[in-house]
């Protein structure tokens, strides 16, 4: 039998300069614009630069049609999202990705921002984590600027800001919602985070881990690369970034979260440090809701339809 190797898995080949060649394309789709609709068109999206420099983008995305309330455009929440990838794959324009803000800003309705935030090795951790900052803090801008984005600016609500974040996403979520506590963010105002099937980890291996290491999906030494291509060089998986659970000044903050909303599947290695930081949270007084479903594993709205269908449920509820 031939020896497992999560490069292999993973499509990746790593450069004697650290960076890794991707072998897999994903299917990309441009942002619509705003000018003639199709006919079955709910929602348009453009991209906007966040830091030329980082080479960070925004992808928006808003309802085609604004709902209205007494002759007056109603304001609409906005969620800023952090996609999934093992923090070395996919982009805010892959088709995936598009088409799920597609349906999260119609159907909740919403404004969606997707941050495409750099990726690891190129750029390990925390710089995830300023790219995050980063939108926010765009977002923000938007709000007193007098020629800030339109979309951003005559549609959004302030008032009702959500991140939301699937697996690597969803740890840059927890992480920068934590930061975010030492920052003056006004006028802007978090209402609740979203943490779908939070990448998190730590040395100590859980049942879960052990019991699902050989997931065909995501097996244990491809969770282990992920980390080590990932995290400060030098440090280990007890550091913050992989560990919230085990770090004091995390826990300390946690209580300052206001609402969240945490996704997770029984088949998923990660399920029990799931439920573990769920713990921690209401522990710490976290008006936390936790979704969490025997039958499913990581990912599995990629392939699942009725999956994302479900997930999307949980989050309007959340939001509406």
């Amino acid at each position: 039998m031939s020896k497992f190797d999560p490069y292999e898995h993973l499509k990746i080949i790593k450069n004697q300069d650290g960076t890794l060649t991707r072998l897999m394309e994903f299917p990309q789709i441009p942002a619509t614009g705003d000018g003639d609709l199709l006919p079955d068109q709910t929602v348009v999206s453009k991209d906007v630069t966040l830091d030329a420099t980082k080479n960070t983008w925004l992808r928006i995305f808003r309802p085609a049609k604004i709902p209205s309330n007494d002759n007056k455009i109603a304001r609409l929440p906005i969620i800023i999202y952090f996609h999934a990838g093992g923090w070395i794959n996919f982009q805010a324009s892959d088709v995936l990705n598009h088409e799920t803000m597609n349906k999260l800003s119609d159907q909740i309705p919403a404004i969606a921002v997707a941050v495409n935030y750099r990726l690891a090795p190129e750029t390990r951790l925390p710089g995830q984590y300023d790219d995050a900052l980063d939108a926010l803090n765009w977002v923000k801008n938007q709000s007193t600027d007098p020629i800030g984005d339109p979309w951003i600016k005559q549609f959004g609500d302030f008032s009702r800001v959500y991140l939301y974040g699937t697996s690597c996403g969803a740890n840059i979520v927890l992480h920068t919602a934590i930061r975010m506590i030492d920052y003056n963010i006004s006028p802007l105002s978090i209402a609740g985070i979203i943490l779908s099937q939070p990448l998190i980890g730590g040395k100590k291996r859980t049942k879960s881990e052990l019991k699902l290491a050989a997931d065909p999906l995501f097996p244990l030494p491809v969770i282990d690369l992920l980390w080590e291509l990932a995290l400060p060089v030098g440090t280990d998986r007890d550091h913050r970034f992989c560990n919230p659970l085990g770090d004091v000044q995390v826990k300390m903050k946690m209580d300052k979260l206001g609402r969240c909303l945490v996704i997770g599947f029984g088949g998923d290695p990660l399920i029990d440090r799931q439920q573990d930081l769920v713990q921690m949270m209401v522990m710490q007084g976290v008006a936390v809701e936790a979704r969490f479903d025997d039958v499913g594993f990581h990912g599995i709205e990629m392939v699942d339809p009725r999956r994302a269908s479900a997930i999307l449920g949980f989050i309007k509820e959340f939001v509406v």
